[in-house]
């Protein structure tokens, strides 16, 4: 249930050096936080919803640059840093 919740309800996949996200939310959820590890570095994960939608991503920030292409392929850097990413919804 927990991996179920994780990767098909927030959409959390890591496959190699990239996280892969795409939620699936309930429409009143305004959002949600998680933190992840990945080696030494740690991702602080933002997910936005202001448009109340279920699916789709309208933008990802990795560190306050917006990513372009999809977005939603956020790569993983093992170099003990704090990274921030920042994913809307709509």
């Amino acid at each position: 249930m927990y991996r179920a919740g994780i990767e098909w309800i927030l959409g959390f996949r890591v496959r190699g050096t990239t996280l892969y996200m795409d939620p699936c939310t309930p429409r009143a959820w305004p959002g949600f936080q998680m933190a992840f590890r990945y080696h030494s570095a740690r991702y602080e994960i933002a997910v936005e919803n202001p448009h109340g939608v279920t699916r789709g991503i309208s933008h990802v920030e990795l560190d306050a640059m917006r990513m372009g292409g999809d977005g939603a392929a956020i790569p993983l850097t093992d170099d003990q840093a704090a990274h921030r990413v920042r994913i809307v919804l709509g």
